[in-house]
């Protein structure tokens, strides 16, 4: 697994690479195409988040758990899908409430949030690759030492990100962050069979783009062309 990593990303998380969990990781992973195993998304996409939103840039980060496990949908972003397959049940959810809280928004006809990433969104997955049709068969196996730092990292290193965090699995990572200087947003998950719970109604895209106004930074323009 080649790491290629945007620069200021490296910068931070460059000693992450040769630690002995990262390495078991590698292995891991090299282990499991030898052995012929389709593993998503393919790897030049396993670290959109990063390439996509450079650590300089982030303004926010919305906490996925693990990549989606069926064809050419993962592409290394949380909750989004490439272009041309079929909108996922929560991603639909999320549409839902976009429309619901920001005025004049159109829900798009895909699932690439590339644009989102692209202007600060931080869309990270806690594990970041999987086997095809396994959930979950990559947990457990060094990425969330990863991801869980780099969470830190920003907490540390940056000030005034808006946190949002849905559904128990992404709220437990609260206690990584420093709340004095970082903003938490917490909701139900937007999957159907929580969404009703707590994540409909929550209006976390329009008390992002106002906390990032007040700690003077430019909103986000959340609709997707």
């Amino acid at each position: 697994m080649a790491i290629e990593l945007e620069s200021s990303w490296l910068e931070v998380l460059h000693d992450e690479f040769e630690k002995d969990y990262m390495l078991k990781l590698k292995a891991f992973l090299k282990e499991e195409k030898e052995a012929g195993q389709k593993v998503y998304p393919k790897g030049v996409d396993i670290f959109n988040a990063f390439n996509h939103t450079p650590f300089t840039n982030v303004k926010a980060v919305i906490l996925g758990q693990d990549p989606y496990h069926g064809p050419n949908q993962a592409h290394g972003l949380s909750f989004s899908v490439q272009k041309g397959v079929t909108v996922p049940p929560s991603l639909r959810n999320i549409y839902k409430e976009l429309q619901d809280d920001i005025p004049g928004f159109q829900i798009p006809n895909h699932g690439n949030l590339t644009e989102w990433a692209d202007q600060g969104v931080m869309l990270l997955n806690a594990t970041l690759t999987v086997r095809a049709g396994k959930p979950g068969s990559h947990q457990k196996k060094g990425w969330e030492i990863f991801t869980d730092t780099v969470i830190r990292k920003i907490s540390d290193l940056k000030e005034g990100v808006v946190f949002l965090l849905w559904g128990k699995f992404a709220q437990a990572k609260a206690e990584l962050i420093d709340t004095h200087k970082h903003h938490i947003l917490t909701a139900a998950h937007p999957s159907p069979y929580s969404a009703d719970n707590g994540f409909f109604g929550c209006h976390h895209f329009s008390k992002t783009n106002a906390i990032l106004q007040q700690e003077g930074k430019q909103p986000i323009d959340w609709q997707i062309h």
